[in-house]
């Protein structure tokens, strides 16, 4: 995988190695859930060390990849760091005051709030086929969540206004890394926009009046591995966005609610019931239909007789 700025945009296809790339980073980043719950600290203190002990990592990624840090971080870099952390504070601010159901269902609303962006602003008509898939894989990942069912929680309202604005802030995230990508290096981008979300998740820590500190060797070594897996996560995801349309990917990396119900059901014994198992197909299902959708018309072939 090499880490190179992307192909300029007339070059970006829906190549089959990004989507595998994009796959993998996906699956990865629906392990992080159980990592966090292992961390001993609270979510937004996680989240700071999950993108501090990233670092070190990215910097050596960058380093040998020939990738130059300096002179400082793009705006879009510094644009993506912030609305990654906004993205993580929210997110657990939001799963603490309402129904995890609601919570991930709003949360999943990205796949619209990209597709939305990239019609209106970006004017990327999208097919109606494609419009179809994002439409199933947001039906199974409501089936998914509804299928948890959960408290209402202490602020519905605030909780889910918070569970919708997440998926706001990981679209904009979304199409700061995709636009970035077109000039840098995928290793370069993570390693400002994690260096510029961390500061901010301790600042929303302490304020939140958080556990910072693990309290046992377990939570440092969760702590440990949530950076492994955001470089790994994430650094795939922001390769894959510089060779794929930015609707494209935000509906494939739904198979991270499917991984993270997976993972769950094998080492937590958190039941997987038959619905919820059903929600899980039909979002794979609506992801398989959106990457076929997003294909580019073939070229009629040299010696194809012409219409009359």
């Amino acid at each position: 995988m090499s880490d190179t700025p992307a192909p300029a945009p007339a070059e970006t296809s829906t190549d089959g190695r990004a989507l595998a790339v994009l796959v993998f980073g996906a699956a990865v980043i629906g392990l992080v859930p159980i990592l966090v719950r292992l961390s001993d600290t609270g979510s937004a203190a996680a989240g700071f060390w999950r993108l501090t002990f990233a670092l070190p990592l990215l910097a050596l990624m960058a380093r040998r990849s020939g990738a130059k840090l300096s002179p400082g971080p793009s705006r879009l870099a510094v644009a993506a760091g912030v609305m990654f952390a906004l993205d993580l504070g929210f997110w657990h601010y939001g799963i603490a005051m309402t129904s995890v159901a609601n919570a991930t269902v709003l949360t999943n609303l990205t796949p619209v709030v990209v597709t939305a962006f990239a019609w209106i602003f970006l004017r990327q008509t999208p097919r109606r086929l494609f419009v179809a898939a994002v439409a199933l894989a947001m039906a199974g990942a409501f089936t998914m969540a509804a299928a948890r069912g959960g408290a209402p929680g202490p602020n519905p309202a605030l909780g889910n206004a918070s569970a919708a604005l997440t998926a706001l802030w990981y679209a904009f995230y979304f199409l700061a890394v995709s636009a970035a990508r077109k000039t840098e290096a995928a290793s370069r981008i993570m390693f400002w926009s994690s260096l510029t979300g961390a500061p901010l998740l301790l600042i929303a820590a302490k304020l939140l009046g958080e556990t910072v500190i693990p309290g046992s060797l377990g939570g440092w070594a969760a702590c440990a591995g949530l950076g492994v897996l955001h470089v790994a996560g994430q650094g795939a995801i922001a390769w894959a966005l510089g060779r794929l349309p930015p609707a494209t990917a935000s509906v494939v990396v739904l198979i991270q609610p499917v991984v993270a119900a997976i993972a769950g059901w094998l080492l937590f014994a958190e039941a997987l019931g038959p619905l919820q198992a059903a929600g899980g197909v039909v979002t794979l299902a609506g992801v398989a239909l959106a990457q076929w959708s997003a294909r580019p018309p073939r070229a009629p072939a040299a010696n194809a007789p012409k219409p009359a």
